[in-house]
């Protein structure tokens, strides 16, 4: 999960940095990336708290993807739309590993974790949320950009 959110904080950055016809998406991952670094932090206490911590091979690999998906999409006329799909699968893909993180948690009687991977969650799903209710306007602003002649992408 480690490794998730260092990817998710790689690919945040690099979108918000392309992001100019797009406001509401721009201010939503500019907050969710700190988010990601909060619950990276969350985490690598938990780890340290069971006295292990993240794999840095793991974390280094997924960053890097985390780039890669961000300058896969780039190119694209349509970057927009790739990225707000993907971010919609990525966030889903962060609630299950969430969801998981805690029913282990619970199974081993880690009650200190519960709450803060709870907290977690809860963002995630709040980010999942949010890029669901934008995929209709997100998709309409791209057309009507395109449209008018103008940059649509990003």
């Amino acid at each position: 999960m480690h490794a998730l959110e260092m990817t998710a904080i790689e690919m945040t950055a690099r979108q918000v940095e392309r992001l100019e016809n797009y406001p509401e998406m721009e201010a939503r991952l500019r907050q969710h990336h700190t988010e990601s670094q909060q619950q990276a932090k969350r985490l690598e206490d938990i780890l340290a708290r069971h006295r292990t911590d993240s794999s840095s091979l793991k974390n280094v690999v997924t960053a890097a993807m985390g780039d890669v998906a961000a300058v896969l999409h780039a190119p694209a006329p349509d970057e927009i739309l790739k990225n707000t799909f993907a971010n919609f699968a990525f966030e889903h893909q962060e609630i299950a590993a969430y969801t998981s993180l805690i029913a282990m948690a619970v199974k081993i009687g880690d009650t200190e974790s519960f709450p803060v991977l709870k907290q977690s969650l809860s963002e995630e799903q709040t980010m999942a949320d949010f890029i669901g209710t934008q995929i209709v306007p997100t998709t309409t602003r791209f057309m009507d950009l395109t449209q008018a002649g103008n940059t649509a992408g990003v």
